[in-house]
């Protein structure tokens, strides 16, 4: 690898270790365990983790909280320029939130099976008939952040089966 690649993989692991607090703090409040953040000449200009339980609202995913933080903290609904680091690769619905914010770059920990859009299920980023794409790179610390997930599922289960015993 040469120094380069080297220092932006370096890069990529602080900004997504960010992203990794944030999904703490939405595990700390009972929400699926992914975090999200913005880049902007790298400072973070956005922050957001899952919410829809506590905002009782379907699209307050991570992507999107952290999309919004950042419009607002920038003064623009279009974020050029800007990366996105989530901890799980983006569904659908972010996808298209991030297309319409013009992210340019999408940094992602782990993949996900059940309703990945980067080819999990299917592939958006790669869909030439959209007029928007963003570059991506996955699995950056993919471990740490798949291990959030399987760690909260499975605490919750155990307080299911308790609770049913």
């Amino acid at each position: 690898m040469d120094a380069d690649a080297n220092a932006r993989a370096l890069e990529d692991e602080f900004f997504m270790r960010e992203a990794i607090y944030q999904a703490q703090a939405a595990a700390c409040l009972g929400e699926v365990p992914i975090g999200a953040i913005v880049v902007r000449e790298n400072a973070i200009v956005g922050r957001g983790f899952n919410s829809p339980i506590g905002d009782q609202d379907p699209s307050a995913h991570a992507e999107i909280v952290a999309l919004r933080d950042a419009a607002r903290r920038l003064g623009n609904y279009r974020l050029p320029g800007c990366e996105l680091f989530v901890t799980l690769e983006p569904c659908a619905m972010c996808a298209g939130a991030i297309f319409h914010a013009r992210i340019a770059r999408v940094v992602y920990g782990a993949r996900d099976p059940k309703g990945g859009a980067h080819g999990s299920i299917l592939d958006l980023f790669a869909e030439e008939k959209l007029n928007r794409h963003a570059s991506i790179t996955g699995g950056v610390l993919a471990k740490a952040c798949g291990r959030l997930l399987s760690d909260f599922f499975a605490e919750r289960r155990s307080r299911d089966e308790k609770n049913r015993a």
